[in-house]
């Protein structure tokens, strides 16, 4: 299937207006050479050291070989459950490679204790864990990692048996664990961890699992021309243009998966895009919406469509979407698509595409109150068992969490969003995720919903360092389970309690209106919730 990318209305006039001056400026073939002046002399230091994912194609290829062999291996010893330890990029792409090919593969990407306690209790005998960072410090993944080890030897398992490590070479996580013994795989270290779906970090766990990577790799190589060529046809240039949009711009992206036959892709690129774009006061919100969501009836005016589909011609034939962007293509020719798209938005918004300069606010605040271990917030007021709290105690005044919502929405603009973020075991929870089309129904603006702590390494970016136009709706879960981390003075529950105060205070300092809402990890709370939300 070739990757095609269907224009009309608003995005139509975009790209007529935009892509020829892309073509006259070589903006594909210069992509592609690694020129690092694209965006600016600002970026050019970080973009010199970022643009490897555009060769990541060639360069991986030695790796199926490797990765094919080394599950050929663990299968041969009983070994046939794959566990992921990552964060944002590192974890996102395995999760849609894998969903797609239809192999299981157990994404741990939370602080959450009982989903951190799930991932171990479900049959370590016959697990491998791939740890994915590319340095190593990232706090999140080096917990997991502790908390395995501990484990695995409690079962008199060696874990340089069983631990495969993917991350920079010479990182600290590489030299540790090469001196620990365990297998590491390597990655391109001339590529962001959002940009690493077709290097080792989108690989390996993938191809542990059963995913066919060397088919993703030829669906991407397939289509390396089509994006490289200066071309008023390249879909890339054609993406790139009708998703930056023109004055007016429509700076909400709105992501609707329709009849495609890849699973999660909205997810891998929302974090893409919202950490590429949203710095500088500017940006692209990408909002993962369901083909019934509230948004597409209302159909704001700061909001773009896009749908994924099968086959984007014969979808606009039969289905006539005036005025969205649809696009089509095999998951190894959609993830290349994307990023090329991505770095031309960059080059059209003159930002820097490759850095993240908010993201590591949060983590800072976070350390801070582990570090200072302080004495937990009293809530405004609870309502049944549900505490409340806010920034701005003018939020609270009803009394009432229905009150406290409808305040939250009156400090929304005109091209407000809300931000939903939910700081819970999302195996136990799955259902809080329908909270966002609730809101979005309620508020009457764009809602994006992510997990915590994993929006805060990806959409995490958009929100402190994009336009100030959210308000955010924190849930939190009160549970008696919790579970050491091994070498660390603080728990799992302590560390996902840091990771959302701190988040909260980062985004309360830039301005932003926050309610934190703790609930029992029970039906009862959850649904009234919902009540409060309709």
């Amino acid at each position: 299937m070739t990757v095609a990318v269907h224009v009309s209305g608003e995005p139509k006039r975009a790209v007529d207006e935009l892509v020829p001056g892309l073509v006259a400026g070589l903006i594909a073939s210069r992509i592609t050479a690694g020129d690092p002046t694209l965006w600016g002399p600002d970026a050019e230091a970080e973009a010199s050291v970022r643009l490897g994912w555009v060769e990541a194609v060639a360069n991986s290829r030695p790796l199926v070989a490797e990765i094919v062999a080394l599950r050929d291996q663990l299968r041969a010893g009983g070994v046939d459950r794959v566990v992921l330890a990552g964060m944002g990029g590192s974890s996102l792409a395995p999760e849609v490679i894998t969903a797609t090919a239809g192999v299981p593969l157990t994404i741990l990407d939370s602080t959450a204790p009982a989903q951190v306690l799930a991932a171990l209790d479900g049959g370590l005998e016959r697990t491998v864990l791939v740890v994915s960072s590319k340095s190593g410090s990232t706090l999140e993944t080096d917990s997991q990692r502790r908390a395995f080890e501990v484990a695995f030897s409690d079962l008199g398992i060696d874990p340089a048996e069983r631990i495969v490590v993917v991350t920079d070479p010479g990182s600290p996580l590489d030299v540790a664990s090469r001196e620990a013994g365990y297998r590491v795989f390597n990655a391109d270290p001339n590529v962001g961890g959002r940009y690493s779906a077709l290097t080792a970090f989108g690989l390996v766990p993938s191809g542990l699992a059963g995913a066919d990577i060397a088919e993703l790799l030829d669906e991407a190589e397939a289509s390396v021309l089509q994006f490289a060529v200066d071309s008023a046809e390249n879909p890339a240039l054609r993406l790139g243009a009708a998703i930056t949009g023109l004055p007016p711009r429509r700076d909400k992206l709105g992501l609707v998966s329709d009849g495609t036959h890849i699973e999660g892709l909205p997810d891998w690129i929302e974090q893409l895009i919202a950490e590429s774009t949203g710095k500088g006061g500017t940006g692209i919100l990408p909002i993962v919406l369901l083909p019934v969501s509230p948004e597409l009836d209302s159909r704001p005016a700061d909001l773009q469509i896009v749908r994924l589909v099968d086959d984007a011609d014969e979808f606009h034939l039969r289905e006539r979407h005036e005025g969205e962007i649809l696009v089509s293509g095999t998951l190894g020719a959609q993830f290349l698509l994307w990023e090329y798209a991505t770095a031309v938005a960059g080059h059209l918004l003159d930002l820097n595409p490759f850095d993240q300069p908010d993201v590591e606010s949060a983590k800072e605040a976070a350390r801070g109150l582990l570090d200072a271990q302080p004495e937990v917030t009293a809530p405004a007021f609870v309502q049944g068992d549900i505490e409340v709290r806010v920034s701005d105690p003018a939020l609270a005044a009803s009394g009432t969490i229905e009150g406290t919502l409808d305040a939250l929405w009156s400090r929304l603009g005109p091209d407000g969003y809300v931000s939903v973020q939910a700081y819970v075991n999302r195996l136990d929870m799955p259902q809080l995720q329908g909270l966002r089309e609730m809101v979005a129904a309620d508020s009457g603006r764009p809602t994006t919903f992510g997990w915590g702590p994993r929006f805060l390494h990806s959409t995490g970016q958009y929100h402190k360092g994009g336009p100030r136009q959210g308000v955010f709706l924190q849930i939190l879960e009160r549970t008696d389970v919790d579970l050491e981390i091994p070498g660390r003075p603080f728990t799992f529950g302590r560390l996902i309690e840091a990771q959302a105060a701190g988040d909260a205070a980062v985004l309360a300092a830039h301005g932003a209106p926050v309610v934190s809402l703790t609930i029992n990890d029970s039906a009862d709370d959850v649904l009234a919730l919902f009540e409060a939300a309709q």
